[in-house]
């Protein structure tokens, strides 16, 4: 059992940047695939960004490309998500989770393993 920790959620005007962490404690991270969800007010959870085991592939939702870069250091047991010009539409509780995987690709279904509690992060205009 993996047990995850998002932080680095705040309160940002649009067009600023936050990083949020996602810290893993328990069972080899390198195992694992990992998405970044976000629930934003009054609709569904989507996958945000999702990246492989390794690193090496990684996976984003139309509405974040070229704003949002997931990324991941496997021997601190951590995965980051980078967020700039960030809208107000990005206003979200965001939630990473992992899915144990032989495969070295981002897994898109919504059906992982485990998952953190969630950060909020909020975007005024």
């Amino acid at each position: 059992q993996v047990q995850l920790v998002e932080s680095g959620g705040g309160l940002v005007q649009a067009g600023d940047s936050l990083r949020l962490f996602c810290s893993a404690s328990g069972r080899t991270f390198g195992n694992y695939a990992v998405g970044w969800f976000r629930r934003p007010p009054g609709r569904e959870r989507e996958l945000a960004a999702a990246i492989s085991p390794t690193g090496r592939s990684t996976h984003y939702v139309d509405s974040v490309k070229g704003r949002f870069t997931i990324d991941r250091d496997n021997a601190k047991n951590t995965v980051y998500l980078q967020m700039n010009n960030l809208k107000p539409e990005d206003t979200a509780v965001y939630y990473c989770a992992v899915k144990d995987t032989d495969y070295d690709f981002p897994f898109l279904l919504p059906e992982y393993d485990s998952w953190g509690q969630g950060t909020q992060v909020t975007v005024s205009s």
